[in-house]
């Protein structure tokens, strides 16, 4: 057994070299810090790191994807952050490319670490995942990301480097300028909703230069979702949540769902498909609304045909005392909490939302839903007008004037043509000749109510009657 003194001058010893070898991390901490770029410093401090992981007092903190029910926003922003710190020096990567991706996402994978210099503060980025079983014997993944570093520096990494962070991933979502379409997982008996969404980019182009709608209207519209996205501070001062409601009624067939990827596009909103007919009850309705991030279109489309909502005045089906509907096959998600989740107190469990219902039955719907706070505008779709052709002109055809307009026009007027009808005749031929002959007949066609003509502009119907009477 070595001696006292022995023990206590190889302590004294190691005690020494620690010492020098965190003295000299620490200098090339100081020079690196000044003279080499913050990647490189990255690079350098995770050899380094390796070598003495331990050193000095770190602290973590834990970033999971969700709390709660509600998505981490901080999470969403250091992912997207994360992907400009990856470095050929790792090992595992994870990467996906949707079908219209324009290019392959590269992320770390879970136990890889990325290191980052911020204000001379060294910082250390790690993936986890943890997986767990429910009470079904299914498993599920929690994700997150732990970011450590030297405790002295708590304060200024939570109030400033965080904000960098989130400031940072805003800027390269805009720069990317990514519309998602969200939509429901298949939960469809499982009787468990987990407030997860899957998604998909949204490369609908329309956008409100190409919509056969009143210009009127359009303009209307339009200066409503700017004086929205502005107004933060009023609705704060009023004391009403930031959420704007629109209503689209209309025949089928007259761009309602291409209205909603127009609103889309020009704001950069990402789109939430909510199909009620999924969700089994009001709890579940809540805990879906919590898990909608901020900056979104909340579409319920068809709602008088999604569920058993009908106007209570006009007679609709019957209910139980607690409103739920009787003839629901086992979904009781009623009025109440629908209204609830437009304008009650779970509509201010996020910030800058719009949400949208589409009918073709206005007429059909509870009065309830249609009140202002809670449907702000009412937009209606109508049959195609004279200048909403001109604007189907111009996007199928190329042109914004022909000899065959006036007579189009005088036919608008007198008939009934959705902008899906009408861009349907235009999609027949390139030649913008053949084209509007094509829809001058087919609106002759509306206008006499009959059958289709022939070649030389005859009712085929009259014809064949005149026929058989000879």
């Amino acid at each position: 057994m070595p001696s006292t003194t022995s023990v206590l001058s190889t302590y004294t010893t190691f005690t020494a070299t620690t010492m020098l070898v965190r003295g000299v991390i620490s200098e090339i901490q100081a020079i690196t810090s000044q003279l080499i770029p913050n990647r490189l410093q990255a690079l350098l401090l995770s050899k380094l790191g390796g070598l003495y992981p331990n050193w000095g007092s770190q602290m973590t903190l834990i970033i999971d994807d969700y709390e709660g029910y509600s998505f981490n926003e901080l999470y969403e922003a250091s992912q997207i952050y994360l992907q400009t710190k990856i470095t050929p020096s790792m090992e595992r990567l994870r990467v996906s490319k949707g079908s219209k991706d324009n290019k392959v996402a590269v992320t770390m994978d879970k136990g890889e670490a990325v290191f980052d210099v911020f204000e001379g503060i060294q910082l250390r980025w790690e993936a986890t995942c943890v997986e767990t079983k429910d009470e079904n014997g299914g498993k599920t993944e929690k994700r997150g990301i732990e970011l450590s570093f030297h405790s002295k520096y708590m304060e200024k990494v939570i109030n400033s480097y965080l904000e960098y962070v989130i400031e940072t991933s805003k800027a390269i979502q805009e720069k990317n300028q990514v519309v998602k379409l969200f939509s429901l997982g298949d939960m469809a008996g499982s009787g468990d909703m987990d407030g997860s969404w899957g998604s998909t980019n949204l490369d609908h182009p329309a956008t409100f230069d190409k919509l056969a709608m009143d210009p009127a209207m359009k303009k209307e519209l339009i200066d409503d979702l700017d004086r929205f996205v502005r107004r933060r501070d009023f609705y704060k001062k009023v004391g009403k949540a930031w959420k704007r409601g629109y209503l689209l009624y209309g025949p089928p067939g007259t761009g309602k769902s291409s209205l909603i990827a127009a609103m889309a596009n020009y704001l950069k909103f990402n789109v939430y498909d909510l199909e009620l007919s999924s969700i089994y009850n009001n709890s579940d309705l809540r805990r879906l609304l919590v898990s909608i991030r901020n900056r979104s279109i909340i579409v319920i489309e068809d709602i008088d045909c999604t569920i058993d909502i009908e106007n209570r005045q006009a007679g609709g089906h019957d209910q139980d005392k607690g409103g739920h509907d009787l003839q629901g096959k086992g979904h009781e998600l009623t009025l109440s909490g629908l209204l609830n989740f437009i304008d009650g107190l779970w509509s201010s469990t996020g910030d800058e939302r719009i949400i949208v219902f589409t009918t073709n039955n206005k007429e059909k719907l509870d009065p309830a839903l249609l009140r202002p706070g809670r449907m702000d505008m009412h937009i209606h779709m109508s049959y195609c007008t004279p200048s909403g052709f001109r604007v189907l002109a111009s996007n199928y055809l190329d042109i914004t004037s022909h000899d065959l307009f006036h007579e189009i026009d005088q036919l608008m007027m007198e008939v009934e043509a959705t902008p899906a009808e009408i861009a349907e005749e235009l999609m027949r031929s390139e030649d913008a000749d053949i084209a509007l002959e094509g829809l001058v007949k087919f609106l002759q066609n509306k206008k006499l109510g009959s059958g289709k003509l022939d070649s030389n502009g005859e009712e085929e119907g009259f014809k064949e009657e005149n026929e058989s009477n000879e």
